[in-house]
């Protein structure tokens, strides 16, 4: 084992399970290319795991299932992070977080104000689309879950219970940031948002 993979294994070993990290997060230790090769090496002995072209994973231990690796919403989170951008989830995603929808997306897709990619997991592809400044200015917890729902769902296509669920979980929110993702809403999902400020 060389000394740039033992240090890299030695920084490993002190992060928490679950870490998703990048080649350019062990620069101190050598060149790209010893630092590539080193990465390559711990994933080959099961240490690490590479999720994506140079994004790997330390995994966390169950003692049921035995190593579990971040999931696709967690490794998009860490782009993000790492990005030093925000994240919006689109459609079905936000759905399913506001209890609209069962269904569970095997392709996550979200609105970003960083690059525009595509990452390919094993198992799914997240993919960064680019937000307009009014979309990504939204700002309520479940506000802007709202405006994001709606405009997947479409006005033809909502339904009275659906109208009824959102305005239920909308009494959760902070009424200034309601207040505030009302006047960035196209006019019919804010004309059904502020119904939950009558309540």
């Amino acid at each position: 084992m060389t000394s740039i993979e033992s240090n890299i294994r030695e920084h490993i070993s002190r992060m928490r399970g679950g870490s998703v990290f990048y080649p350019s997060d062990f620069e101190e230790y050598g060149s790209s290319e010893a630092v590539r090769i080193a990465l390559f090496r711990l994933a080959e002995t099961g240490i690490i795991k590479r999720l994506a072209h140079g994004i790997y994973a330390k995994p966390y231990k169950s003692k049921y299932i035995g190593d579990v690796y971040p999931g696709a919403e967690e490794v998009a989170k860490a782009i993000a992070k790492r990005d030093k951008a925000r994240l919006l989830p689109t459609g079905i995603a936000a759905q399913n977080k506001l209890g609209l929808s069962t269904q569970v997306p095997m392709n996550f897709v979200y609105y970003t104000d960083g690059p525009a990619r595509a990452v390919k997991l094993e198992n799914a592809t997240i993919t960064f689309r680019k937000a307009s400044p009014k979309k990504m200015a939204l700002r309520g917890k479940i506000s802007k879950l709202v405006v994001l729902a709606l405009t997947d769902i479409g006005q033809d296509n909502l339904t009275e219970k659906e109208e009824n669920k959102i305005l239920n979980v909308l009494q959760n929110e902070k009424t200034e940031d309601l207040k505030h993702d009302i006047k960035l809403a196209p006019r019919w999902i804010g004309r059904i948002m502020a119904k939950a400020l009558n309540d």
